[in-house]
């Protein structure tokens, strides 16, 4: 059975996987069933301070009685001290009623999340790659934020509308059943206000989490290629892009602001339409003897009460609908299967490819052919024009896609059959975690002593940076702690790279980063941390390929000369090519 699907575009990325409206019920349910017991004290708290609630409309019709037939004031004092308790006793309950709702909610909204989380951590890096990162950033950020506002705020006022609904026609047909039929002339046009609704929100507030996705992962494209976009003049180009996204965005929003418009205009007629029956029902039964003005008056009162709850109930749909969007959104990533975990330990670290082939696109291969070994220990640089397919080459190699033909094996088994920390990808998008420098060091090794912390920096020429810090070890570092530039922040990477100790790296351009100097440094750090492991090079500076044991050089997706640095300088081919291009932009 299909319980999600994905959102693929001609020209666009392949989204995440989004959840049917079965699934996301039964997500739900699956997610309160642990707190069975406290949903079932939030409601029936609720559910006793609506019924206080309702002795108003019957204490107001009883002063109506009492002044229509000439009672004493003693009267009417006292049933103005029984209005009084019953505010006092509303509100008690009430509060107490809400605070468990939201309790509910929280708590279910934290374990979606944390289960969002989880999963988002384990999908195919290949699938979040073809999604995008708007995709996914907008599920974390918007559809959480939308999800919990509605969690915090909808959820509760929508279960004490509608219980207030219920127990109020209830309460009318105590009165007299009749007044409950006059009521129920509303509802016809109030339940086809929500079907009209209903259908015209699913499918447009979906639209709008698409096209939110969408216009989101443009401004992360252009903003993080600005350099880019100005270099080779495409400002208009990417302007019009996201004033595209953005106009198509608009359009959406601007359809359920009128979707909202009609919503209400409907409501409005079903409210004068039972509103002008209850009063139509209560003279006549004056009329005829059968109900007391007192008791006609709280008839009206009560249907009058219902306005609010009812409109609150039918606009909430706008949330629930906006919600039930983004809700189903992290169903469809929380039930992603994540990635199977490997359990094969390699027969030795050596890497084999054998007729590799690979394409992103139909029709598109950017890879062909390839037959590569990398003996156990040996460092392995691959060099070529942008475009080549070296960085194709080290993510298959390090397993993040798996090839399209051909075969990829790392001591005799697939990179995706092996034990966690085989294999170690290490590229030029390094990240500071926000908190204290050891605590970022251990995620590579949560037991690591901090003498295993200062021996991991010091192989990398890290440590006397680190010492320095304010607190040492103990400096937050990241998002709002002490700044870390790009040569520290691979440095970092570097030691945990040290840490974990994996026995077979891959470096994409993993010193891209630095400047010249910190280029320098940094490779002497990445010369130290591949030591005695089986490395495969992805070079931006063709410094690293001449201290590699061996070179290999890619062309249009395939492997063109193969050798040590001095053997393919004096074959005199496209490497030493490069070289003498690369060595005469160096300043001597």
């Amino acid at each position: 059975m299909t319980t999600s699907s994905a959102t693929p575009t001609a020209t666009g990325p392949t989204l995440l996987p989004v959840a049917t409206p079965a699934r996301t019920r039964a997500a739900v349910a699956e997610l309160l069933r642990p707190q069975r017991r406290l949903g079932l004290s939030a409601v029936t708290v609720m559910v006793a301070a609506t019924a206080v609630g309702l002795l108003t409309q019957p204490l107001l019709g009883r002063i109506v009685d009492e002044v229509a037939d000439g009672g004493t004031a003693d009267v009417v004092t006292t049933v103005a001290a029984l209005l009084l308790a019953v505010a006092v006793a509303q509100g008690l309950t009430t509060g107490w009623g809400l605070s468990l709702v939201s309790q509910l909610g929280e708590t279910t909204l934290a374990r979606l999340r944390e289960r969002f989380v989880d999963r988002a951590l384990r999908l195919p890096l290949d699938q979040v790659e073809k999604a995008g990162a708007g995709d996914l950033t907008a599920r974390v950020t918007a559809d959480v934020s939308l999800i919990a506002e509605a969690v915090r705020n909808a959820l509760p006022e929508l279960v004490r509308s509608v219980l207030t609904i219920v127990l109020t026609l209830g309460a009318m047909a105590l009165l007299d059943w009749r007044f409950l039929l006059a009521a129920l002339l509303a509802v016809p046009v109030q339940a086809a206000t929500a079907r009209w609704y209903t259908a015209r929100a699913v499918p447009l507030y979906a639209a709008q989490r698409v096209a939110g996705s969408a216009q989101q992962q443009q401004l992360l494209d252009t903003v993080a290629g600005g350099a880019t976009v100005r270099a080779f003049r495409l400002e208009e180009e990417h302007t019009e892009r996201v004033t595209e996204r953005s106009r198509s965005l608009v359009e959406l929003t601007m359809r359920g602001v009128r979707l909202v418009l009609g919503f209400y205009a409907r409501l409005h007629i079903a409210e004068y339409l039972g509103l002008a029956a209850v009063l139509v029902t209560g003279y006549w039964l004056v009329r005829q003897g059968a109900a007391s003005i007192g008791t006609a008056t709280a008839a009206a009162l009560y249907f009058h009460s219902l306005f609010t709850p009812v409109n609150a109930a039918l606009a909430l749909l706008d949330d629930a609908q906006s919600a039930t969007a983004s809700l189903a959104r992290l169903v469809g990533v929380a039930d992603t299967p994540p990635s199977p975990a490997g359990r094969a330990a390699p027969d030795g670290t050596g890497v084999t490819v054998r007729g590799v082939g690979h394409a992103y696109r139909p029709g598109h291969p950017v890879l062909h052919d390839i037959d590569l070994t990398v003996r156990p220990g040996e460092r392995v640089a691959l060099v070529g024009a942008s475009g080549a397919g070296k960085t194709t080459l080290a993510r298959l190699v390090a397993g993040i896609h798996a090839p399209a033909t051909g075969t990829v094996l790392i001591g005799g088994s697939a990179p995706a059959e092996l034990a966690p920390r085989t294999v170690a990808l290490l590229t030029q998008e390094t990240h500071v975690f926000a908190g204290p420098l050891a605590d970022d060091l251990r995620l590579a090794r949560p037991d690591a002593t901090d003498d295993e912390l200062r021996a991991a920096l010091d192989r990398v020429d890290a440590l006397a940076w680190a010492e320095a810090l304010p607190d040492g070890l103990a400096t937050v570092v990241g998002d709002g702690g002490h700044r870390v530039d790009g040569q520290r922040t691979q440095a970092l990477a570097l030691a945990r790279l040290i840490l974990a100790d994996p026995p077979v790296v891959i470096l994409d351009e993993a010193t891209a980063e630095a400047g010249s100097a910190g280029a320098r440094a940094l490779e002497k750090a990445v010369a130290r941390a591949v030591d005695g492991r089986t490395a495969l090079i992805v070079a931006h500076r063709l410094s690293q390929a001449a201290t590699a044991d061996r070179v290999v050089v890619m062309d249009a997706g395939r492997v063109v000369e193969t050798g040590t640095h001095d053997e393919l300088r004096a074959a005199d081919g496209p490497y030493a090519a490069l070289w003498r291009a690369w060595s005469d932009t160096r300043t001597p």
